[in-house]
């Protein structure tokens, strides 16, 4: 099967900032893919070099087994979706959806179909008169992705689009796009730096650190098997152990991940369990998040431990920050980290 996107040991460089140093991956057709990492980590100007809104200065990119590195943007099959929707506040809802196909010379009628047909897709029937004013958040988002479809591309790129929303519409939204994206089996390449959307929407994720994709995976895979320190931390906040301490614990030092909701919180003088690591130390605070809590524990000087406890009676009974503490995990919840 040919791929909807590749990059082949793709470069950009500004100055004297690596903004992507040699990446390479591959798309599938209909594939919801996400482009995950922090500020500065390429994954904004991989999406750019994909779009053909900038040119890599070594390697080329591919869409749908066509080498499209000198082609302009305008003549990719492919459209972007932006954070701040982009929308043309003098124009009508109709008519910002319907934009794209006036600009290739579309007849009024087939504009016109076409848009409600999109505005259908998004549940926005019946506001096509309207002005973007006049619509809430997550309608502009909605009409975007419309404007953005209805000239059926290939591939949709979307750089950030929730991050503008607020909490509980950022997450309809994120049902919104998976449902869409099923439904259209086109291919998304999703910009974010946020782990939740990341991890709830996508097919596979590519995790950016530094110009180069650390990891490239599953969500649960990322989640369950980070392959290093970065990704352990950026991907749900695992605790990472250094080598000295795992050697100490283990007798065997490599690094290791392990996530708070494995590790139980017991009082200091509580048996060690059998057949667990035990580590004691001092409990530092208790963040209280509703149905849980997150026990904070230093463990020496350069090492703090976090454990996710549920709210439940035994958890309530345990010591107060200021005690000694002690705590137990499973040997097989342990992901070695590569150096």
């Amino acid at each position: 099967m040919t791929a909807a996107i590749e990059l082949r040991n793709a470069s950009r460089r500004f100055g004297s900032v690596v903004a992507l140093d040699g990446v390479s991956l591959t798309i599938a057709p209909g594939e919801f893919f996400a482009l995950l990492g922090p500020s500065g980590s390429g994954k904004t100007t991989c999406l750019r070099l994909i779009a053909g809104f900038d040119r890599p200065d070594s390697g080329s990119i591919w869409l749908d087994g066509v080498d499209v590195t000198g082609v302009p943007p305008h003549q990719r099959n492919v459209n972007t979706v932006f954070q701040d929707y982009a929308l043309f506040p003098h124009m009508s809802v109709a008519d910002n959806v319907a934009y794209g196909l006036r600009v290739r010379g579309v007849a009024t009628e087939e504009r016109r179909t076409r848009a409600n047909e999109m505005l259908s897709l998004v549940r926005l029937e019946s506001f096509g008169e309207r002005r973007p004013a006049q619509l809430s958040g997550g309608q502009r988002q909605r009409i975007a992705l419309a404007r953005a479809l209805i000239n059926q591309p290939q591939v949709l790129l979307l750089d950030e689009p929730l991050g503008a929303l607020d909490l509980k519409l950022r997450e309809d939204m994120q049902t919104e796009l998976k449902s869409l994206q099923q439904r259209l089996g086109i291919t998304f390449v999703f910009v974010t730096h946020d782990q939740g959307e990341a991890l709830s929407m996508a097919d596979r994720v590519a995790v950016f650190n530094q110009g180069r994709i650390e990891q490239l995976d599953a969500p649960r895979e990322l989640y369950a098997r980070p392959d290093t320190a970065f990704v352990a931390d950026f991907v749900g906040s695992a605790n990472v152990v250094p080598a000295n301490l795992a050697a100490r614990l283990t007798n065997r030092a490599q690094a290791f991940a392990i996530r708070p909701e494995l590790i139980e919180v017991l009082p200091i003088d509580a048996p060690p369990p059998p057949g667990q690591v035990v580590c004691d130390g001092l409990l530092v605070d208790v963040l209280y998040h509703g149905a849980s809590s997150r026990w904070h524990v230093r463990i020496d000087d350069s090492t703090m431990i976090v454990a996710s406890q549920a709210e439940t009676a035994a958890a309530a009974a345990l010591p107060a920050p200021g005690s000694r503490v002690r705590l137990a995990w499973s040997a097989a919840s342990i992901v070695p980290l590569k150096e």
